[in-house]
Order: C-alpha cells, then sequence, then structure tokens
C-alpha cells in the first residue's frame, strides 16, 4: 500500500505538471494567428494613458457632452414600449422608413427600403460586413493612407492583399498614383470623405477621378465611408449617394453614432445596390443578425424631428473655438473642413517622432492626441497629430492653455 500511495503522489505532483507544461506549449507555440501584426489601438494607449496621468483626452473621437435630452426621452419611451424582441434582420421598418426619406431629402437619392438598406450595429461592422461579403482570396483593395484603422484587417481575414497609398502631404490624393496601382486583381477601392485623420473633403474633381477609375476597371467595387457627413463646416461634402454613375457600384456607410453624438450605441447603416446587398446580407445575418430593436424605434421617431443639417454649425463653432484658443500655440494648424478633428504640425516644438511626442504631451502637458503615423502601413511621420474637439468648451479651454504653455 506504500508502495501504490507513492507512486500515485509522484504521478500527481511530478507526472501530471510535466503534461500539462508540454501541452500547453504546443498548443499556444502551434497557434497561428490570422492577424498577427494586430495589437493594441492606439486610441485604447492614449486614452489609457490619458486616465493614468489625469490629462485632458483630445485623443479618441467621441463627444463628452450631453446627448440631446429629447433623444433620451424617445428612448425612455421607447423602452416601455413592446420593442425588445428581434427586429427583422435587415432593419426596423420605422427606422428604415426614415433612413430613405433622409436620403431623398439631403442627396436627392431614392433608394429601395427592401432591398438596398440595412441597418448596421455601427459602421465599422458595415464596413467589415461588406468587405467580407465582397472580397475574395487573393483580391486586391486599395486603401488610402492615413486611414481608419478597420479597413485591412478586414482585408487581411479574407486573404486579400490590402494595398496602401500614401496621401500628399496636404492630404489631398494624387489619383494618378491609385490608377496605376490598379489591376485586374483590384476588387475594391475604399474612400472616406469626409476624411478621418485629416479632415479634408472631396472636391468634384475627386469624384470625376473615382468614376474614371471605376469605368475603366469594371470588376471593381467603392466603399464609400461617409460617417462624418454632416458634420462638415464652408462647404458640404459631395456624398456618392449623388452620382449617378457611381451608385450601381458603391457601398455607402453611414454612422448615427457620429450624427447624434451617441458613440456607445453603435448603430450605423449602409446602401448598396440590390446585387451587392444581396451578397452583404448573407454575412451580416451571421455576424450579428439584427441591431438593438429599442434603439432602432427611438431612432426613428427623433429622425421625424431632428434637422441634421444644423450638426455642421454646431461643430464649425467648436473647429473654430478651438483653433481660435491654440492660434496663438506653436503649433502649425491645418485645414479642417469636415469631422471633428483638427490636426497640427509641432516641427516648430520638437523633432520626436510623433508617438512619442504624444506621450509627451500626456505625461509633461496633459493632453492627450493622436500621432497620424499610425494610420499609415510604412508609419509616415511629418510631425502631425490629431486632437477631437467634440467636447465642452471648458474642455477645450482647459485643453487650449496647456497647449500655448509648449
Amino acid at each position: 500500500m506504500l508502495l501504490v500511495y507513492l507512486l500515485y503522489n509522484y504521478f500527481l505532483n511530478e507526472i501530471i505538471p510535466i503534461f500539462i507544461f508540454f501541452w500547453y506549449n504546443f498548443n499556444t507555440q502551434t497557434m497561428k494567428s490570422k492577424l498577427p501584426h494586430i495589437g493594441t489601438t492606439i486610441f485604447t494607449v492614449m486614452s489609457k494613458m490619458a486616465n493614468e496621468y489625469q490629462a485632458i483626452n483630445l485623443s479618441q473621437g467621441f463627444p463628452n457632452f450631453p446627448v440631446d435630452e429629447r433623444l433620451i426621452s424617445l428612448l425612455k419611451e421607447t423602452a416601455d414600449e413592446n420593442t425588445h424582441q428581434y427586429a427583422p434582420m435587415a432593419g426596423h421598418p420605422l427606422l428604415m422608413q426614415e433612413i430613405v426619406a433622409l436620403t431623398k431629402k439631403n442627396y436627392g437619392r431614392t433608394i429601395q427600403q427592401d432591398t438596398e438598406l440595412l441597418i448596421t450595429a455601427g459602421a465599422t461592422q458595415a464596413i467589415f460586413t461588406a468587405i467580407q461579403a465582397l472580397v475574395h482570396a487573393g483580391d486586391e483593395v486599395i486603401i488610402l493612407d492615413p486611414a481608419y484603422d478597420c479597413y485591412a484587417p478586414a482585408v487581411d481575414l479574407c486573404s486579400a492583399t490590402p494595398v496602401h497609398i500614401s496621401l500628399e502631404a496636404d492630404f489631398t490624393t494624387d489619383w494618378n498614383k491609385v490608377e496605376n496601382a490598379c489591376n485586374e486583381r483590384t476588387r475594391m477601392l475604399i474612400v472616406n470623405n469626409p476624411h478621418n485623420p485629416s479632415g479634408r473633403i472631396y472636391q468634384e474633381k475627386d469624384l470625376q477621378a473615382i468614376e474614371h477609375i471605376l469605368a475603366k476597371y469594371p470588376s471593381m467595387v467603392l466603399i464609400s465611408d461617409e460617417v462624418y457627413e454632416y458634420i462638415t463646416f464652408e462647404q458640404k461634402h459631395i456624398s456618392a449617394n449623388t452620382r449617378k454613375t457611381l451608385i450601381d457600384r458603391t457601398i455607402i456607410t453611414s454612422s448615427f453614432g457620429k450624427t447624434f453624438h451617441i458613440t456607445g450605441w453603435k448603430m450605423g447603416y449602409l446602401i448598396a445596390p440590390e446585387h451587392l446587398m444581396l451578397e452583404i446580407k448573407k454575412v451580416h445575418q451571421y455576424v450579428v443578425f439584427c441591431v438593438n430593436s429599442v434603439s432602432q424605434v427611438a431612432l426613428a421617431k427623433y429622425l421625424r424631428e431632428k434637422d441634421v443639417n444644423t450638426l455642421g454649425a454646431f461643430y464649425q463653432e467648436k473647429r473654430d473655438t478651438f483653433r481660435n484658443l491654440i492660434k496663438s500655440s506653436r503649433f502649425e494648424l491645418l485645414p479642417s473642413e469636415g469631422s471633428y478633428f483638427q490636426t497640427v504640425n509641432y516641427s516648430a516644438i520638437s523633432t520626436e517622432n510623433d508617438v512619442q511626442f504624444c506621450e509627451r504631451l500626456i505625461k509633461e502637458y496633459g493632453v492627450a492626441a493622436i500621432p497620424l503615423s499610425v494610420f499609415y502601413k510604412d508609419k509616415t511621420d511629418n510631425n502631425i497629430i490629431r486632437f477631437c474637439f467634440a467636447k465642452d468648451d471648458q474642455t477645450l479651454i482647459q485643453a487650449a492653455e496647456k497647449l500655448c504653455k509648449i
């Protein structure tokens, strides 16, 4: 019995732990990541640092002021109604009707509710779903850098190739470079208008260039990321919704999160021609199936009352306030034509790379920003950083006081 007891203890305390050690290491070392180059996003890193150093957070793109009380009232009202079960896969009819009316009013385009519209869990899900549905292994997708960071990983997950083309120094596009990058494998071009992070908007010549490229390559489709469509200033952006030669080849994404300051609701939608939407819906139904029903109905009610075209003036006032507050600083203000972002060049202040400078900005001066190099595949660093001015006036004043002391 003693021998059995000793053998049992040896097995329990020596053999099993060794077995577990080798089994764990074998499995972790043979696990192959589908996105091996992806780590924590810069937005998470900078926001975490801002919290750690109690810095004013102008990095992550979300407002810090209250949501419209009327929208909150409608949300509460809707929560008391019988709207808590699955909505139809493509979207709640009430919200879809309002989006059809909104698109007609603002862009003059009549979309078919049942075949050309899809409500999504935010614009990022819309973009991801469209890429998964339409891009195949071996395809190429053109991405214009600096670019929002959700585009390329979605392409990678299709076993396709993101083809990155950098914008010019003033964040305009050399469309000859884009056209030269196209070939028979190019399946998609992704554009962002108004543009994050630069805040620039496309001109008529840009839309004409896109039309020319798509005409030359008939198998290509366009994703037009227009989440900041109602946040424009001196000049309105030109939506792909208004281009008759584009709408049959284009997926347009929009965001209620950006439009109504409700980023945490994760509510967006996409518009696409029926032949593309059929494929997109196939993927959508297995990604989220449908979107929060209470939020959809509340937004439908709100859209009946709200004029989205007042949003530009609201944010232009914030942009102008922030620009005036820091115009005496050593930062060079770059154009901000749309979105709620202001880019600045800090070359007169430091020769550090932009990531180092943003880290020091938090630690020593108490303001968080985003370095633009993270939006480039090749980490292009032009000593430019991005501030978010979607903040209450007191926050902007306090941040500007700190920035003007640098």
